[in-house]
């Protein structure tokens, strides 16, 4: 109760000092987000969000931040994204925070076993995880763990036990030209092997010879000198494992394991590396991993039914897939709202690696790594990597109340080579009818069209 009450009294503070100081926005307040983090008054779980205090914080609901106001909110934007403002490249329009609170059994998992997971001697050992956030509770600055910490608890977030996306569109676009090469389509499907929370079987799945935690396919449908080309990719439960990928192709008719190095390369022409899938498909072990503490910035987080769509509709679905803006429609027309944010940075141990660092913005609540960016062997800012995350209860009906946060949008931006890759996708959460045989190397090229 005493601490109830001493959450209650910071939070009036909050809300009297920004209304008298700082209005609708302004640099200052950095200063007071930093007081924030100090307090700790805007989250009290790890779980719950302060909806009122990130309120007063955050730049009003519609707000448009642009070429003409960027230095009023530039202290809430990754600072090399503020530059792309700045050129005129993009806006952001803001939108209400809202709570993307995982699964209920998700976070009782979290609290059951709470403290019993913990890093072994040698580097990518994690021991005694069962279920839930392996490492829950705020992180320390002088813990020199934490990075790998926070990396596990990226690896271990929330996304479900199982899902399909039955239509998947990339485009490529040339931002000299500014047009638009090529459309390739898509689908995929992910299954969770071990760890389970929601679909049954839980905790785990009984015959699971590859030893997987998780497992992801990417099929190409269109157009014909990609189709059928499907790709397979395991995280394993035991990351000291050889890492495990396949892909049937269908020139060669032939499926071929995904050496280590290809992961790096570019996938079937796109600026999309296989270790940038969702975030990162590498080891944990093949990094070194550092945090750089907590931040209040905006993320490309939304309410699908509260933004612009394309024409494009969903064949099967009603839906109508994300649109994209500004220079050479690079950017997912989308809201942006004030999150807080866990810094991960990644230094690749392999020295024909062709990056020299990874860059994440974590959002703390659900664990998913929103904002990317990649810096290339010099050390100079390579690519941003965006994924635009829908909130489940306001997608399709079949995901209400999943807690699954809704990957709905997301871009690659090569602003080096001046090119970007958009990904438009409409995603079905906890699906309860997969089949595990259809994450066998043997099915790659089973079916093929």
């Amino acid at each position: 109760m005493a601490f109830r009450k001493l959450i209650s009294f910071e939070r009036s503070i909050f809300v009297t000092i920004s209304r008298e100081f700082f209005g609708s926005g302004g640099k200052q307040i950095l200063l007071f987000g930093l007081l924030l983090m100090v307090s700790g008054a805007i989250t009290a779980s790890e779980f719950e969000l302060d909806l009122e205090v990130l309120g007063e914080m955050a730049p009003p609901p519609g707000s448009v931040i642009g070429l003409d106001n960027i230095e009023q909110y530039e202290q809430l934007i990754d600072p090399e994204f503020a530059d792309l403002v700045r050129k005129g490249w993009v806006t952001v329009k803001t939108g209400e925070t809202i709570s993307f609170k995982p699964h209920l059994n998700y976070v009782d998992a979290t609290r059951t076993h709470a403290g019993k997971t913990s890093l072994g001697s040698e580097p990518g050992v994690l021991k005694d995880y069962i279920a839930g956030r392996p490492f829950s509770g705020e992180l320390s600055m002088d813990d020199p763990q934490a990075g790998t910490k926070l990396m596990w608890n990226m690896r271990y977030g929330y996304a479900g036990d199982g899902g399909k996306i039955p239509e998947m569109y990339w485009q490529y676009r040339d931002m000299r030209s500014q047009t638009m090469e090529r459309e390739l389509e898509f689908e995929a499907e992910a299954m969770r092997f071990m760890h389970r929370h929601v679909v049954e079987p839980t905790p785990s799945l009984k015959d699971n010879p590859y030893k997987v935690y998780n497992a992801i396919t990417l099929t190409a449908l269109e157009p014909g000198d990609v189709a059928n080309t499907k790709l397979l990719l395991f995280y394993n439960s035991d990351d000291l494992a050889e890492e495990q990928g396949w892909m049937y192709v269908p020139l060669l008719r032939r499926v071929r394991r995904v050496a280590t190095t290809m992961r790096t390369d570019s996938f079937l022409g796109s600026d999309i590396m296989i270790e940038d899938f969702l975030g990162y498909t590498g080891r944990v072990k093949d990094m070194d991993w550092t945090y750089g503490g907590d931040r209040y910035i905006l993320l490309p987080m939304y309410r699908h039914d509260k933004v612009p769509h394309a024409n494009r509709k969903a064949r099967s679905y009603k839906y109508k897939f994300v649109d994209f803006h500004g220079h050479s429609g690079c950017f997912p027309n989308i809201t942006w709202q004030l999150r807080k944010v866990h810094v991960l940075e990644g230094v690749p141990k392999r020295e024909d690696h062709p990056l020299s660092k990874r860059f994440f913005y974590i959002d703390s609540q659900t664990m998913f790594p929103v904002f990317g960016k990649v810096y290339d062997r010099a050390g100079v800012l390579w690519k941003f990597l965006l994924g635009g995350i829908a909130h489940p209860d306001h997608h399709l009906k079949q995901n209400a109340g999943s807690g699954v946060p809704m990957l709905d949008s997301a871009a690659v931006i090569d602003i080096q080579n001046m090119h970007c890759t958009t990904l438009q996708m409409v995603t079905l959460a906890n699906l309860k009818k997969m089949k595990k045989r259809d994450f066998e190397p043997s099915a790659l090229n089973v079916g093929a069209r």
